[in-house]
Protein backbone atom coordinates (compact mmCIF):
# COMPACT_ATOMS: atom_id res chain seq x y z
CA UNK A 1 0.00 0.00 0.00
CA UNK A 2 2.74 2.47 0.97
CA UNK A 3 4.63 1.84 -2.28
CA UNK A 4 1.63 2.48 -4.52
CA UNK A 5 0.73 5.54 -2.45
CA UNK A 6 4.26 6.93 -2.66
CA UNK A 7 4.44 6.44 -6.41
CA UNK A 8 0.99 7.89 -7.14
CA UNK A 9 1.41 10.96 -4.90
CA UNK A 10 4.83 11.79 -6.39
CA UNK A 11 3.54 11.26 -9.93
CA UNK A 12 0.31 13.25 -9.50
CA UNK A 13 1.91 16.20 -7.71
CA UNK A 14 4.78 16.41 -10.20
CA UNK A 15 2.42 16.20 -13.18
CA UNK A 16 -0.04 18.73 -11.77
CA UNK A 17 2.68 21.18 -10.76
CA UNK A 18 3.88 21.18 -14.37
CA UNK A 19 0.74 22.98 -15.53
CA UNK A 20 1.28 25.58 -12.80
CA UNK A 21 5.02 26.04 -12.56
CA UNK A 22 5.85 26.09 -16.29
CA UNK A 23 3.62 29.12 -17.09
CA UNK A 24 4.93 30.80 -13.92
CA UNK A 25 8.56 30.27 -14.97
CA UNK A 26 7.77 31.55 -18.46
CA UNK A 27 6.14 34.66 -16.97
CA UNK A 28 9.25 35.29 -14.84
CA UNK A 29 11.41 34.70 -17.94
CA UNK A 30 13.38 32.00 -16.13
CA UNK A 31 14.51 30.51 -19.42
CA UNK A 32 17.50 28.27 -20.10
CA UNK A 33 20.59 30.03 -21.45
CA UNK A 34 22.17 27.91 -24.19
CA UNK A 35 25.97 28.08 -24.25
CA UNK A 36 27.67 29.13 -27.47
CA UNK A 37 29.84 25.99 -27.42
CA UNK A 38 26.80 23.71 -27.50
CA UNK A 39 25.27 22.05 -30.58
CA UNK A 40 23.95 24.79 -32.88
CA UNK A 41 20.46 23.26 -33.05
CA UNK A 42 20.17 23.61 -29.26
CA UNK A 43 19.73 27.33 -29.88
CA UNK A 44 16.08 26.48 -30.60
CA UNK A 45 15.77 25.60 -26.91
CA UNK A 46 16.86 29.07 -25.81
CA UNK A 47 14.31 30.43 -23.37
CA UNK A 48 12.75 27.07 -22.43
CA UNK A 49 11.93 27.43 -18.72
CA UNK A 50 14.36 25.79 -16.33
CA UNK A 51 14.33 24.99 -12.58
CA UNK A 52 11.56 22.50 -13.39
CA UNK A 53 13.16 20.10 -10.95
CA UNK A 54 11.14 21.91 -8.28
CA UNK A 55 8.15 19.95 -9.59
CA UNK A 56 9.43 16.52 -8.64
CA UNK A 57 11.30 17.72 -5.56
CA UNK A 58 8.01 18.82 -4.02
CA UNK A 59 6.23 15.70 -5.29
CA UNK A 60 8.85 13.30 -3.92
CA UNK A 61 9.12 15.03 -0.53
CA UNK A 62 5.36 15.01 0.02
CA UNK A 63 5.06 11.42 -1.21
CA UNK A 64 7.93 10.28 1.02
CA UNK A 65 6.40 11.89 4.11
CA UNK A 66 2.92 10.44 3.54
CA UNK A 67 4.31 7.06 2.47
CA UNK A 68 6.48 6.77 5.55
CA UNK A 69 3.53 7.51 7.84
CA UNK A 70 1.67 4.62 6.20
CA UNK A 71 4.79 2.44 6.44
CA UNK A 72 4.98 2.96 10.20
CA UNK A 73 1.60 1.27 10.58
CA UNK A 74 2.45 -1.61 8.26
CA UNK A 75 2.41 -4.90 10.29
CA UNK A 76 5.64 -6.16 8.66
CA UNK A 77 7.48 -3.03 9.78
CA UNK A 78 8.87 -3.06 13.33
CA UNK A 79 8.32 0.62 14.05
CA UNK A 80 9.63 0.44 17.60
CA UNK A 81 13.17 0.03 16.30
CA UNK A 82 13.11 0.33 12.53
CA UNK A 83 10.92 3.42 12.69
CA UNK A 84 13.70 5.32 14.44
CA UNK A 85 16.83 3.89 12.81
CA UNK A 86 15.54 3.51 9.27
CA UNK A 87 13.52 6.71 9.65
CA UNK A 88 16.70 8.66 10.33
CA UNK A 89 18.42 7.08 7.32
CA UNK A 90 15.35 7.64 5.16
CA UNK A 91 14.74 11.30 5.92
CA UNK A 92 18.42 12.25 6.15
CA UNK A 93 18.75 10.88 2.62
CA UNK A 94 15.76 12.86 1.38
CA UNK A 95 17.02 16.02 3.09
CA UNK A 96 20.56 15.54 1.74
CA UNK A 97 19.12 15.27 -1.78
CA UNK A 98 17.13 18.44 -1.11
CA UNK A 99 20.31 20.13 0.08
CA UNK A 100 22.04 19.29 -3.19
CA UNK A 101 18.94 20.50 -5.02
CA UNK A 102 19.20 23.80 -3.13
CA UNK A 103 22.80 24.22 -4.33
CA UNK A 104 21.56 23.57 -7.86
CA UNK A 105 18.79 26.12 -7.37
CA UNK A 106 21.31 28.82 -6.45
CA UNK A 107 23.33 27.86 -9.51
CA UNK A 108 20.26 28.10 -11.76
CA UNK A 109 19.19 31.38 -10.16
CA UNK A 110 22.55 32.97 -10.92
CA UNK A 111 22.38 31.76 -14.52
CA UNK A 112 18.83 32.79 -15.42
CA UNK A 113 18.17 35.72 -13.07
CA UNK A 114 21.61 37.22 -12.50
CA UNK A 115 22.55 36.38 -16.12
CA UNK A 116 25.83 34.76 -15.05
CA UNK A 117 26.24 32.06 -17.70
CA UNK A 118 28.55 29.90 -15.55
CA UNK A 119 26.31 30.20 -12.49
CA UNK A 120 27.71 29.54 -9.03
CA UNK A 121 31.51 29.51 -9.01
CA UNK A 122 32.87 25.95 -9.09
CA UNK A 123 34.86 26.24 -5.87
CA UNK A 124 31.85 27.50 -3.90
CA UNK A 125 29.63 24.82 -5.42
CA UNK A 126 32.14 22.14 -4.41
CA UNK A 127 32.48 23.51 -0.88
CA UNK A 128 28.71 23.42 -0.37
CA UNK A 129 28.54 19.91 -1.78
CA UNK A 130 31.27 18.80 0.63
CA UNK A 131 29.31 20.34 3.52
CA UNK A 132 26.02 18.65 2.60
CA UNK A 133 27.77 15.34 1.92
CA UNK A 134 29.63 15.48 5.24
CA UNK A 135 26.47 16.22 7.21
CA UNK A 136 24.77 13.28 5.51
CA UNK A 137 27.62 10.92 6.46
CA UNK A 138 27.43 12.16 10.06
CA UNK A 139 23.68 11.44 10.11
CA UNK A 140 24.30 7.90 8.85
CA UNK A 141 26.93 7.41 11.54
CA UNK A 142 24.51 8.38 14.31
CA UNK A 143 21.90 6.12 12.71
CA UNK A 144 24.23 3.20 13.41
CA UNK A 145 25.94 2.94 10.02
CA UNK A 146 29.44 2.96 11.52
CA UNK A 147 31.13 0.20 9.52
CA UNK A 148 34.12 1.19 7.41
CA UNK A 149 33.81 -1.93 5.26
CA UNK A 150 33.21 -1.40 1.55
CA UNK A 151 31.13 -4.05 -0.21
CA UNK A 152 32.53 -4.60 -3.70
CA UNK A 153 29.95 -6.26 -5.97
CA UNK A 154 30.87 -9.85 -6.98
CA UNK A 155 34.27 -9.58 -5.27
CA UNK A 156 33.72 -9.33 -1.53
CA UNK A 157 34.44 -6.83 1.23
CA UNK A 158 37.30 -4.51 2.13
CA UNK A 159 37.82 -2.61 5.37
CA UNK A 160 39.57 0.68 4.59
CA UNK A 161 39.34 2.28 8.01
CA UNK A 162 39.08 6.07 8.24
CA UNK A 163 39.74 6.39 4.50
CA UNK A 164 36.19 5.08 4.10
CA UNK A 165 34.71 8.51 4.85
CA UNK A 166 36.94 10.35 2.40
CA UNK A 167 36.16 7.79 -0.29
CA UNK A 168 32.42 7.96 0.42
CA UNK A 169 32.51 11.75 0.25
CA UNK A 170 34.19 11.44 -3.16
CA UNK A 171 31.43 9.06 -4.31
CA UNK A 172 28.69 11.40 -3.05
CA UNK A 173 30.03 14.50 -4.79
CA UNK A 174 31.01 12.54 -7.88
CA UNK A 175 27.54 11.02 -8.23
CA UNK A 176 25.73 14.35 -7.80
CA UNK A 177 27.88 16.02 -10.45
CA UNK A 178 27.69 13.00 -12.77
CA UNK A 179 23.89 13.12 -12.83
CA UNK A 180 24.17 16.84 -13.48
CA UNK A 181 26.34 16.14 -16.56
CA UNK A 182 23.82 13.56 -17.81
CA UNK A 183 21.07 16.17 -17.94
CA UNK A 184 22.00 17.52 -21.36
CA UNK A 185 19.23 16.40 -23.72
CA UNK A 186 15.47 16.12 -23.38
CA UNK A 187 14.27 13.30 -21.15
CA UNK A 188 17.67 11.63 -20.64
CA UNK A 189 18.40 12.18 -16.93
CA UNK A 190 14.80 11.59 -15.85
CA UNK A 191 14.44 8.40 -17.90
CA UNK A 192 17.75 6.89 -16.83
CA UNK A 193 16.99 7.73 -13.19
CA UNK A 194 13.54 6.12 -13.47
CA UNK A 195 15.20 2.85 -14.50
CA UNK A 196 17.72 3.22 -11.66
CA UNK A 197 14.85 3.73 -9.22
CA UNK A 198 13.20 0.50 -10.43
CA UNK A 199 16.49 -1.32 -9.78
CA UNK A 200 16.70 0.04 -6.23
CA UNK A 201 13.05 -0.89 -5.70
CA UNK A 202 13.91 -4.46 -6.69
CA UNK A 203 17.01 -4.53 -4.48
CA UNK A 204 15.02 -3.13 -1.56
CA UNK A 205 12.54 -5.96 -2.05
CA UNK A 206 15.30 -8.58 -2.12
CA UNK A 207 16.91 -7.18 1.04
CA UNK A 208 13.49 -6.55 2.65
CA UNK A 209 14.31 -2.89 3.25
CA UNK A 210 10.92 -1.20 3.21
CA UNK A 211 12.30 2.33 3.47
CA UNK A 212 14.47 1.78 0.39
CA UNK A 213 11.47 0.49 -1.54
CA UNK A 214 9.45 3.55 -0.55
CA UNK A 215 12.22 5.99 -1.45
CA UNK A 216 12.65 4.31 -4.83
CA UNK A 217 8.91 4.28 -5.51
CA UNK A 218 8.64 8.02 -4.74
CA UNK A 219 11.65 8.78 -6.95
CA UNK A 220 10.18 6.71 -9.76
CA UNK A 221 6.82 8.50 -9.51
CA UNK A 222 8.47 11.92 -9.58
CA UNK A 223 10.65 11.09 -12.57
CA UNK A 224 7.81 9.54 -14.58
CA UNK A 225 5.67 12.60 -13.87
CA UNK A 226 8.47 14.90 -14.99
CA UNK A 227 9.20 12.98 -18.20
CA UNK A 228 5.73 13.96 -19.40
CA UNK A 229 6.89 17.58 -19.52
CA UNK A 230 10.55 16.95 -20.33
CA UNK A 231 10.34 14.45 -23.20
CA UNK A 232 11.50 15.83 -26.57
CA UNK A 233 10.64 18.55 -27.39
CA UNK A 234 10.91 19.57 -23.74
CA UNK A 235 8.46 22.07 -22.31
CA UNK A 236 10.67 22.52 -19.26
CA UNK A 237 14.17 21.61 -18.11
CA UNK A 238 14.94 20.30 -14.62
CA UNK A 239 18.01 22.53 -14.35
CA UNK A 240 20.78 21.97 -11.84
CA UNK A 241 18.01 22.21 -9.24
CA UNK A 242 16.58 18.92 -10.42
CA UNK A 243 19.69 17.06 -11.59
CA UNK A 244 21.59 17.62 -8.33
CA UNK A 245 18.55 16.51 -6.36
CA UNK A 246 18.35 13.33 -8.44
CA UNK A 247 22.06 12.75 -7.82
CA UNK A 248 21.39 13.12 -4.11
CA UNK A 249 18.57 10.57 -4.32
CA UNK A 250 20.88 8.09 -6.06
CA UNK A 251 23.36 8.58 -3.23
CA UNK A 252 20.67 8.18 -0.57
CA UNK A 253 19.43 4.89 -2.04
CA UNK A 254 22.92 3.42 -2.47
CA UNK A 255 24.00 4.38 1.05
CA UNK A 256 20.77 3.21 2.67
CA UNK A 257 21.35 -0.32 1.36
CA UNK A 258 24.97 0.14 2.53
CA UNK A 259 26.37 -0.63 -0.94
CA UNK A 260 27.57 2.68 -2.44
CA UNK A 261 29.80 0.91 -4.97
CA UNK A 262 26.70 -0.56 -6.59
CA UNK A 263 26.35 2.82 -8.32
CA UNK A 264 29.07 1.59 -10.68
CA UNK A 265 26.40 -0.63 -12.23
CA UNK A 266 23.17 1.27 -11.62
CA UNK A 267 24.76 4.60 -12.50
CA UNK A 268 26.74 3.28 -15.46
CA UNK A 269 25.47 6.06 -17.75
CA UNK A 270 26.36 8.72 -15.20
CA UNK A 271 29.89 7.30 -15.08
CA UNK A 272 30.22 7.08 -18.86
CA UNK A 273 29.09 10.69 -19.21
CA UNK A 274 31.64 11.85 -16.62
CA UNK A 275 34.48 9.79 -18.06
CA UNK A 276 33.78 11.19 -21.52
CA UNK A 277 34.34 14.71 -20.20
CA UNK A 278 37.54 13.72 -18.36
CA UNK A 279 38.91 11.81 -21.36
CA UNK A 280 38.06 14.68 -23.70
CA UNK A 281 39.90 17.20 -21.52
CA UNK A 282 42.97 14.98 -21.07
CA UNK A 283 43.16 14.12 -24.77
CA UNK A 284 42.78 17.80 -25.69
CA UNK A 285 45.78 18.74 -23.56
CA UNK A 286 47.96 15.77 -24.54
CA UNK A 287 47.26 16.09 -28.28
CA UNK A 288 47.73 19.83 -28.37
CA UNK A 289 44.17 20.83 -29.07
CA UNK A 290 42.62 17.80 -30.78
CA UNK A 291 39.34 16.22 -29.66
CA UNK A 292 38.60 12.53 -29.27
CA UNK A 293 34.83 13.08 -29.24
CA UNK A 294 33.00 15.57 -31.42
CA UNK A 295 31.74 17.04 -28.17
CA UNK A 296 31.42 16.00 -24.54
CA UNK A 297 29.54 14.83 -22.52
CA UNK A 298 29.17 11.87 -24.83
CA UNK A 299 25.44 12.34 -25.50
CA UNK A 300 26.42 15.45 -27.50
CA UNK A 301 28.91 13.36 -29.48
CA UNK A 302 26.05 11.09 -30.56
CA UNK A 303 23.88 14.12 -31.35
CA UNK A 304 26.56 15.54 -33.61
CA UNK A 305 26.93 12.12 -35.22
CA UNK A 306 23.31 12.28 -36.39
CA UNK A 307 21.44 10.49 -33.60
CA UNK A 308 18.12 12.02 -32.55
CA UNK A 309 17.61 12.91 -28.90
CA UNK A 310 14.94 10.23 -28.48
CA UNK A 311 17.22 7.57 -29.98
CA UNK A 312 20.02 8.52 -27.60
CA UNK A 313 17.63 8.24 -24.66
CA UNK A 314 16.59 4.76 -25.80
CA UNK A 315 20.20 3.56 -26.26
CA UNK A 316 21.33 4.96 -22.91
CA UNK A 317 18.26 3.45 -21.24
CA UNK A 318 19.12 -0.01 -22.59
CA UNK A 319 22.66 0.35 -21.24
CA UNK A 320 21.22 1.40 -17.87
CA UNK A 321 18.93 -1.64 -17.83
CA UNK A 322 21.93 -3.92 -18.39
CA UNK A 323 23.83 -2.19 -15.59
CA UNK A 324 20.83 -2.46 -13.26
CA UNK A 325 20.46 -6.18 -13.96
CA UNK A 326 24.13 -6.66 -13.04
CA UNK A 327 23.52 -4.71 -9.83
CA UNK A 328 20.58 -6.94 -8.89
CA UNK A 329 22.61 -10.06 -9.66
CA UNK A 330 25.45 -8.76 -7.47
CA UNK A 331 23.04 -8.39 -4.53
CA UNK A 332 21.73 -11.93 -5.04
CA UNK A 333 25.32 -13.16 -5.24
CA UNK A 334 26.15 -11.35 -1.99
CA UNK A 335 23.21 -12.96 -0.18
CA UNK A 336 24.11 -16.47 -1.37
CA UNK A 337 27.83 -16.18 -0.61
Amino acid sequence: MYLITGFIIAYVITTMLGSRIIPFLIKLEYGQIIKEIGPTWHKNKQGTPTMGGLMFIVGIMVAASVGYMILLFTPAYNHRYDGVIHGLKFFSGILAATGFGAIGFVDDYMKVVKKRNLGLMARYKTLWQILVGSIYLICLYFAGQTSTVIIIPFLGQLDVGFAYYLFMLFIIIGTVNAVNLTDGIDGLAATVTTIAAIAFLSIGSILKLHSVQLMAACLMGGCVGFVRWNIHPAKVFMGDTGSMFLGGMMVALAFTIEMPIILVFIGIIYIIETLSVIIQMCYFRISGGKRLFKMSPIHHHFEMSGYSENKIVVIFSVITIIGCLLAILSVIHMIKS
